[in-house]
């Protein structure tokens, strides 16, 4: 049986998809075929070098305004689309070419705390400003719309009297790299 292959976006510095990419090394159902980002400088590009995994930087014209993407992922029988702190939509033809098959992290519990602009401090900033007293991860389907597919898997953490934005984030962090990778292996068998 030919390993399911994983492609990752991510635009930053890339600690889940390292994690993913880790994981996944020497895996006996997936392994990460390709890194692509929207950042020709992000440091996700660096740690997919590191473990010889290809990649792939691409504009916003060429995301938004062609099927340059979705071709190169069928082209290489991609089955699964890992979004790893990827911040722009994903565009309707890639959804429909991927149907079910495109998953993301939110570092919140969602419904709450989701939408254009909530990631990162943003979205840590505001839930204690809210009071809540517990976050977490979402990993959920991508949809058209930011943050509103449907929920894979919630995980939750204390949010304490004392947090930061810095402090709220280390223990979300947490839960990212000890969740996300495992659900992707659970998902595996039942793509193509």
């Amino acid at each position: 049986m030919r390993k399911k292959r994983i492609a990752i976006f991510a635009s930053g510095s890339g600690t889940n998809a390292e994690r993913i990419m880790s994981h996944f090394r020497d895996h006996e159902l997936g392994e990460v075929f390709i890194v692509l980002s929207n950042k020709p400088g992000a440091m996700v590009l660096e740690r997919a070098a590191r473990f010889n995994v290809s990649t792939r930087v691409f504009d916003r014209d060429t995301f938004y305004n062609s099927t340059e993407i979705p071709d190169l992922l069928r082209r290489l029988e991609i089955s699964l689309i890992v979004l790893a702190g990827f911040l722009w939509l994903i565009p309707v033809d890639l959804i429909r070419a991927f149907p079910e098959c495109i998953i993301n992290i939110h570092p919140a519990l969602l419904p709450k705390y989701g939408g254009k602009g909530m990631y990162g401090r943003h979205v840590h900033e505001a839930v204690i400003a809210s009071g809540d007293k517990e976050s977490g991860i979402s990993i959920h389907y991508v949809n058209e719309i930011y943050d509103e597919g449907r929920i894979i898997l919630q995980e939750k953490c204390e949010v304490r009297s004392d947090d930061s934005p810095e402090s709220l984030a280390y223990r979300i962090h947490q839960l990212e790299y000890q969740y996300y990778s495992s659900l992707i292996e659970k998902l595996l068998p039942g793509l193509n």
